[in-house]
């Protein structure tokens, strides 16, 4: 691409079919809204300008594509009409606009690359996204001519003729247009149909009446995909998962079964990492290079460093940071909270607003008790410190350096660097008082 590009997004719709009080287009593919999908993509194609069309009323669409500028479609009178509700950003653009659907979350960059490549080299006035189905009842059919693949006309369904029902190239909705004579293309597409609206399709022969051409280039189906439903929310899910295992494979990830992976779209593994059956992966993670990822794991918002060693059946939750060579064990769940190289966390804890220092040793079924009703507290544990099993560190709390805390103790306050703490009650033993009351309870219920 070489000149100015352009992004219209359309957004506008209302999703019914989704039977929800999120607007469709901020149901999440791979844990990001299906519209900024798309932005993103744009984004890739180093687009000067995105504008989302949005419907009335929808403040958290408003907010989730922000910055980007939002135009009002009031009135859904059709694509064309959703278009033009971005009349006063696409006033003076040159170059190229690309008209793209926010529920449509599986086109590539490269594949809109092409799109508006193939605009640009023959200057048509609007060049057209088309792709080939099994059956294509139902898509609007692309009629080009035989001699050199021109776009003749784009036509609804309901009205091919016999011929045209026969065309197995379909529209798949996005366009690219020369942003010159965009607006005047635009406003000339007129009404005159059985649902009174103003179709973007149209755009071809108001473009072809005036003297310009177009052109149509094919992409693969699956791409093309707009999500109406629960069901294609679904299809969309697999289809992005499916790529995103893919890219982590090549980058030089391994994933034992991948099918039982779920990434999301900005999970970020390094190289050499193993991630074993059955692991999610929320937003915002990053996992450094030659570290494993046990079995149903999950983890959010995190960053695991190098080496590390996390699961099977590990939690992290947002804000916890696990260092080099940190283990994080079976039932173990961290929130907000740093582990530093080499710590230890190996099963049954939770450890939440805190730091781990280098080496320590966390035991068993401790915890942090970080919340008492009204605040969250911190708790601080030294490097190379000893914690028992089935402790509570009743925060704020301080563990120093190298100090151990006995089994199934809690604490509070500050404990000194290399000193035992233990907290607990002074041990009774009563000699002969079991078998003693073994023969009372025989006696008072009958059973031997």
């Amino acid at each position: 691409m070489s000149l100015e590009l352009s992004v219209v997004v359309l957004a506008a719709g209302m999703g019914t079919r989704m039977k929800s009080a999120l607007p469709k287009v901020m149901h999440k593919v791979a844990g990001k809204p299906m519209v900024n999908h798309v932005i993103d993509t744009a984004a890739k194609l180093n687009a000067g300008k995105t504008m989302i069309v949005v419907g009335p009323d929808m403040p958290k669409l408003v907010e989730a594509v922000s910055p980007h500028p939002t135009f009002e479609q009031t009135d859904r009178l059709g694509t064309a009409h959703a278009v033009l509700a971005a009349k006063e950003g696409l006033s003076g653009l040159s170059g190229n606009v690309l008209v793209l659907y926010a529920d449509s979350p599986l086109f590539t960059a490269e594949t809109l690359e092409r799109l508006v490549a193939a605009r640009e080299s023959g200057d048509h006035a609007v060049a057209v996204l088309g792709f080939r189905p099994d059956d294509p009842t139902g898509y609007g059919r692309l009629v080009t001519d035989g001699a050199d693949g021109e776009l003749v006309a784009i036509v609804e369904d309901k009205e091919c003729n016999a011929q045209q029902r026969d065309i197995d190239f379909c529209n798949s909705g996005v366009m690219c247009f020369r942003a010159k004579d965009m607006i005047a293309t635009l406003e000339a597409i007129d009404n005159a149909n059985a649902k009174g609206e103003y179709y973007l399709t149209d755009a071809v022969a108001v473009a072809r009446a005036k003297g310009h051409s177009c052109a149509a280039i094919e992409v693969d189906e699956e791409e093309t995909l707009g999500v109406n439903s629960r069901v294609q929310l679904a299809v969309a899910e697999a289809i992005m998962q499916d790529r995103l295992r893919d890219a982590a494979m090549v980058d030089g990830a391994t994933l034992i079964d991948p099918a039982s992976v779920f990434l999301s779209s900005d999970t970020k593994l390094g190289r050499d990492v193993i991630v074993e059956p059955n692991v999610v992966f929320g937003p915002g993670v990053v996992v450094g290079d030659n570290t494993v990822i046990k079995a149903f794991s999950h983890l959010e918002s995190c960053h695991v460093g190098e080496g590390a060693d996390i699961g099977p059946y590990a939690r992290l939750r947002p804000g916890a940071v696990i260092g080099a060579g940190a283990k994080v064990g079976n039932f173990v769940e961290i929130k907000k909270a740093i582990l530093e190289d080499g710590a230890k966390v190996n099963h049954l804890s939770y450890i939440g607003d805190a730091r781990v220092g280098a080496k320590a040793n966390i035991g068993a079924g401790t915890i942090t008790c970080n919340y008492d009703g009204f605040r969250k507290q911190h708790t601080d544990i030294g490097k190379g410190a000893f914690i028992g099993s089935n402790s509570s560190l009743v925060a704020p709390v301080e563990i120093g350096d190298g100090a151990i805390v006995g089994a199934g103790s809690t604490i509070t306050g500050k404990v000194a660097a290399d000193a035992l703490t233990l907290t607990r009650a002074e041990r009774v033993e009563k000699a002969g008082w079991a078998a003693k009351f073994r023969e009372k309870m025989r006696a008072l219920t009958g059973k031997k």
